[in-house]
């Protein structure tokens, strides 16, 4: 039985700085040589590639608890019933209380679910940023108008045949003939949308944990010198994109250029 109850409309939920949407019509020929098996995304981020995929199995993992909480939620078909206005009283209102809900440890309820789909679409930019001590400290939007989601039923048929964890990479159980796609976040300086962040460290340690899988690989980053150069060392054959720039602190939108390597393909 195919996913068809709503698929070709399902747009990501969240606002996700970094997400390959625009990259689906280059991973589609590739993904279809290989559909009938498992997708695994171990940086999962916001569903962009997943929803134009439209895998019938996935092992969708991130380490952002909150971003996988809220998934989880929407698995389960959520319904958001607090109160969403796009207003900077309200908002930081808003904000506050799910700093206490981390604060208590209920970032696993559905309340927590509720506002950070909020503060994702009401706040600068759909950012996700914690300071160190752990709290949500993205400042209000500017948006215009803000057409909020309440009813979450119709991802739900979808969503139930995929599996959402929330785990460190390596922790992963892989299947020797999974798809792994890897989108790790940017080879840039802020990399805080996660307590730890990601390093330099981590960019190494994931492409050691790629090559030791021997099925079908594929994986994007920006196109730093050290980035090309680590992907090739490893053996990845690469070829260049240029991404738009969705979301920038500045408002440049010039196409930033990213790299699509794979392996085993």
């Amino acid at each position: 039985m195919k996913n068809t109850l709503h698929a070709n409309n399902l747009k990501p939920p969240l606002k996700w700085a970094g997400g390959k949407r625009w990259l689906v019509p280059h991973l589609k020929p590739i993904w279809e040589q290989y559909s009938q098996r498992r997708l695994v995304e171990p940086l999962c981020g916001g569903l962009a590639v997943t929803l134009g995929l439209m895998p019938e199995k996935a092992l969708l993992n991130d380490v952002n608890t909150h971003l996988i909480n809220f998934f989880q939620w929407v698995q389960k078909g959520l319904y958001i019933d607090i109160p969403l206005e796009n207003n900077e009283e309200f908002y930081y209102s808003h904000r506050e209380r799910f700093n206490v809900l981390i604060e208590e440890g209920n970032m696993n309820s559905k309340e927590a679910a509720e506002l950070f789909y909020y503060l994702n679409r009401t706040g600068f930019n759909g950012l996700c940023r914690f300071n160190q001590k752990d709290r949500f400290n993205v400042p209000f939007g500017r948006y215009k108008k803000i057409n909020y989601i309440r009813n979450y039923e119709q991802y739900m048929e979808v969503f139930k045949r995929w599996e959402f964890t929330c785990n460190d990479f390596e922790e992963l159980s892989i299947k020797d003939n999974d798809f792994i796609y890897a989108d790790p976040p940017y080879d840039v300086e802020f990399t805080s949308y996660s307590k730890g962040g990601f390093t330099w460290k981590d960019q190494v340690r994931l492409v050691r944990w790629l090559v030791g899988h021997p099925g079908p690989i594929v994986l994007s980053n920006q196109a730093t010198e050290r980035i090309v150069e680590l992907y090739g060392e490893y053996g990845f054959n690469i070829k260049y994109y240029d991404a738009p720039r969705r979301i920038s602190c500045n408002g440049d939108r010039t196409p930033a250029q990213e790299v699509l390597a794979t392996r085993g393909i």
